[in-house]
């Protein structure tokens, strides 16, 4: 038997990774639950029909959500493309396509929890008060990381060129024989 150096510490599970699978379940529950309450007391169509409602109001938020963001997708690049600056953040008003898209997906999934979240994300105010809360949020979490992902993004402005190096130490070689090489072209 060798004697080196001890094992690594076993690093434990993260706690939201332990309560994650709990809270999903306790809330499949909990939706079930409600589902034969409702359905006790008004029955089983009016369930079947609140789901079903509930899928087709998703899915029409979902789909108005993707085209307001293809639209705005569309606007920014042909402002780019015209040479004009993007707007800022604050001249752009609450995007919010992903908590309205976030709030189409809740409508979708059954039950009925699930559609009075997805309800309260279509109101203008909370959504836009609840996507500053959660952009703050993942700035105070994750802010080195996005911090240097911002400083080091381009503008997306393409500069045309050719590197040119002033060393001569490369000698001939295959479509190479005077020591240099051709300028890009596009």
């Amino acid at each position: 038997m060798t004697t080196g150096a001890p094992p690594p510490p076993v690093r434990g599970r993260s706690r939201a990774r332990t309560l994650a699978p709990l809270g999903i379940a306790a809330w499949l529950v909990l939706e079930i639950w409600l589902l034969t309450l409702v359905a006790d007391a008004a029955g089983g169509l009016t369930v079947l029909a609140l789901l079903i409602g509930g899928g087709v109001l998703g899915a029409a938020v979902i789909k108005r959500a993707g085209r307001r963001a293809f639209t705005t997708l569309t606007e920014q690049l042909q402002r780019q493309q015209a040479g004009a600056q993007p707007p800022s953040t604050a001249d752009r008003g609450s995007g919010g396509n992903g908590m309205l898209m976030l709030g189409g997906l809740l409508l979708m999934l059954p039950g009925l929890i699930s559609d009075a979240l997805g309800l309260l994300l279509l109101i203008p105010p909370l959504r836009t008060a609840l996507a500053g809360y959660v952009e703050r949020s993942v700035d105070r979490r994750m802010g080195a990381v996005l911090q240097q992902a911002r400083i080091h993004r381009p503008d997306g402005k393409v500069v045309q060129g050719e590197v040119i190096r002033d060393d001569d130490r490369r000698g001939p070689g295959p479509g190479n024989d005077d020591g240099s090489r051709p300028p890009l072209t596009p």
